[in-house]
């Protein structure tokens, strides 16, 4: 779709002042600093303690980087396809595709294990911001990153003695301002339940992706699994499937994954000059490469569609941020919000000037990015080589001087995703990784240090095919010897993969100290100064940047003016076959096809609200006042794109397949009887 950019980051700007109390239907909120008055101002009604707390507890963080909910008493998950494609990709084999055909459990011992899934509940939120910044002190640069990261690792561990079943987190909110610690009980065994079909939730493809109408069943279920057993899960939202109510009051709880709205101007200046710019070119290619390696045969193109799915999601996403960003209007008024900041805070000696410092930390920053970005190439098995190196190296260290990721809270979930079963395709990650490789020697340069060090005398393409066919790491028994056997097995290994790994090591600590002492350092004492700076000058009814933990954003169903017509509200089940081409990516699913009689065409498809959310939101229940699900948060509207520096409720839009819908396919689409009756049973 094209819209009129001047007009649409104007009005964005207009309401991007994050640092300022939020504007109507704005913010992704903490549970423990709800705008309980701000949304009963708006809506005439706000959610009680009771209501908040039920929702919190039934609301589902998915460590794959999506948001989900309980939605039955047997472990039952609602979220979206998108976020169980990975699931059904790794349960794919030649002559069972499961991401292209979906997939229904019959009966509970169908049910599929989703290799690296984790599925987390938030039982308790702790301020910790006292103990973390004693911690910090005086300290600056490395040090401070060191202090600050052993006392984390010390609250996290002895808040959570049992890793089994709980994990615990301490996570950073306002840049530094304060740390909270989440505690989650954790389920290790998640499994695909049902999935329709890949051109049920993807139709329209790229072109309609952030854009509406849309006609996607982007919905799925999951349940989680505790010794073999579904867990007992009294605490569920119910489920409702009936259409929205335009003007109704909606929230969306999820864990939104991050957002800059609260960056300074330097920030954004690198964003827009740096790293988008190399992010936006290097996943063109990667795309490219992607498409080049899916036509050479069938086996290919099954095996590359959930990663160039993922792709051509996630460039869309950061062309939007530099579209936004190279806006003048938009950043115009970010300046001015900076500026306004500055005003407030004049005279202030306990905050002094932050936003001096982070220019600093900035620049220093520029010249370390390249190297720090690239010296860690991209690959499923030089991954997997790369967490077993630095496992081994860091579980011999006492727990507070390890890294993070690799904590004893951190560990259960990182040893996780290392041992679990899942395929790996040779062509695949030959592709991916002689990518990132050729890139790196395209901005560091031939003759950079970095870029010998990662290639040696070989090229892109020679050590990309060396490395992953000598390797044995896709062997999930190998891995789990080297797991098992420590640093000495990692260090004799003759696997091609971890002697690499263990020859860029060294490299890339040395970075991460560099930009832990002119970077990370800097920020973290300059980002609680401009927290300071913030309540000082707006008070306390703020909302954090997103950080992939839970939130609650409001907002009410309803339309937007689109070059002067009224965008609807909904879409219909009926609409996908007036939207049809017969081509690709507009043809519509076999199942879709062959059930159309018994299809009801004016179910209420997708339909669209003003909730705020960002990427990480995906799967998210969209409830309405009862408490009661009514839809899976999806996607946003073209608008939501520049929703990373600000919002606009005026035409940012959240996306929603209805609960409706689902349970028209769930009927007459692709049937799964035993999933009726469970949903209805505690309707």
């Amino acid at each position: 779709m094209q819209i009129n950019r001047a007009s649409l980051f104007a009005a964005v700007a207009i309401c991007a002042l994050a640092s300022r109390p939020a504007a109507a239907d704005e913010g992704m909120w903490t549970f423990d600093n709800f705008p309980t008055a701000q949304v009963k101002e708006a809506y005439g009604w706000s959610p009680d303690q009771a209501w908040l707390g039920k929702v919190q507890a039934a609301a589902v963080r998915l460590t794959g980087g999506c948001s989900a909910s309980f939605v039955s008493g047997s472990g039952l998950i609602l979220t979206n396809h998108h976020c169980v494609a990975s699931c059904l990709f790794d349960n794919s084999k030649q002559g069972s595709d499961y991401l292209n055909d979906g997939y229904v459990a019959d009966r509970r011992d169908a049910e599929l294990k989703c290799p690296g899934q984790q599925a987390e509940v938030v039982t308790k939120i702790t301020d910790v911001t006292g103990a973390v910044k004693a911690a910090m002190g005086s300290l600056s640069g490395e040090a401070l990153t060191k202090a600050r990261d052993a006392k984390i690792a010390q609250i996290e561990k002895d808040s959570c003695p049992d890793t089994d079943t709980n994990r615990c987190q301490v996570v950073t909110l306002f840049g530094g301002g304060q740390y909270k610690l989440y505690t989650y009980r954790k389920y290790s065994d998640v499994r695909l339940v049902w999935a329709p079909e890949d051109r049920a939730a993807t139709f329209g493809g790229d072109p309609d992706n952030f854009n509406f109408p849309r006609y996607s069943l982007d919905a799925s279920f999951l349940r989680a699994y505790e010794n073999g057993k579904p867990v007992a899960t009294p605490s569920h939202l119910q489920w409702n499937p009936r259409a929205p109510k335009e003007g109704e009051v909606t929230f969306v709880v999820g864990n939104p994954g991050s957002t800059s709205r609260l960056y300074t101007s330097s920030q954004l200046a690198f964003e827009r000059e740096v790293r988008l710019p190399i992010t936006v070119t290097t996943m063109s290619e990667l795309r490219g490469r992607l498409i080049r390696g899916m036509e050479e045969n069938p086996d290919h193109a099954r095996e590359g569609l959930d990663m160039l799915n993922g792709v051509e999601n996630s460039l869309k996403v950061y062309i939007g941020r530099q579209k936004a960003l190279n806006d003048p209007a938009f950043t115009a008024t970010l300046a001015a919000k900076e500026a306004d900041l500055k005003e407030k805070s004049a005279g202030n000696a306990a905050i002094g000037d932050p936003w001096s410092a982070v220019d600093s930390a900035v620049t220093a920053y520029r010249s370390l990015y390249l190297p720090y970005r690239f010296v860690s190439p991209s690959s499923d098995l030089y991954g997997y080589a790369e967490a077993l190196v630095f496992a081994a190296q860091e579980r011999a260290k006492p727990n507070a001087e390890r890294l993070p990721g690799y904590t004893d809270s951190a560990l259960p979930l990182t040893k996780k995703r290392i041992l679990d079963e899942k395929p790996v395709y040779n062509w695949l990650d030959e592709l991916t990784l002689e990518w990132s490789l050729s890139k790196a020697r395209e901005y560091l340069g031939v003759d950079d240090q970095d870029s010998k060090l990662l290639l040696g005398k070989e090229s892109p393409e020679e050590l990309a095919k060396r490395l992953v066919e000598g390797s044995k790491l896709a062997d999930p028994a190998y891995r789990q010897k080297l797991w098992d056997d420590g640093l000495k097995a990692i260090e004799t290994s003759d696997d091609p993969m971890i002697q690499y790994a263990l020859k860029l090591n060294p490299r890339q600590r040395e970075l991460k100290k560099q930009v832990d002492e002119a970077y990370v350092g800097p920020l973290a004492v300059a980002g609680g100064k401009l927290a300071d700076a913030r309540f000082a000058a707006y008070g306390d009814s703020l909302y954090p940047d997103a950080t992939f933990t839970l939130r609650i954003s409001y907002g009410q169903v309803k339309g937007w003016v689109e070059r002067g017509n009224q965008v609807p509200i909904a879409t219909t089940l009926g609409g996908t076959f007036d939207r049809a081409t017969g081509s690709p990516p507009f043809d519509v699913a076999p199942a879709f096809a062959a059930n159309k009689a018994k299809i009801d065409m004016g179910t209420t498809y997708d339909f669209v609200t003003t909730n705020d959310i960002i990427g990480g939101n995906s799967g998210s229940p969209v409830i309405d006042r009862n408490g009661r699900v009514i839809g899976a948060a999806f996607d946003g509207n073209i608008h939501s794109l520049g929703g990373n520096y600000g919002y606009d409720p005026t035409l940012n839009r959240t996306v929603v397949v209805s609960t409706a819908a689902v349970q028209e396919a769930l009927e007459n689409i692709y049937p799964a009887p035993a999933l009726v009756k469970e949903l209805a049973a505690r309707r």
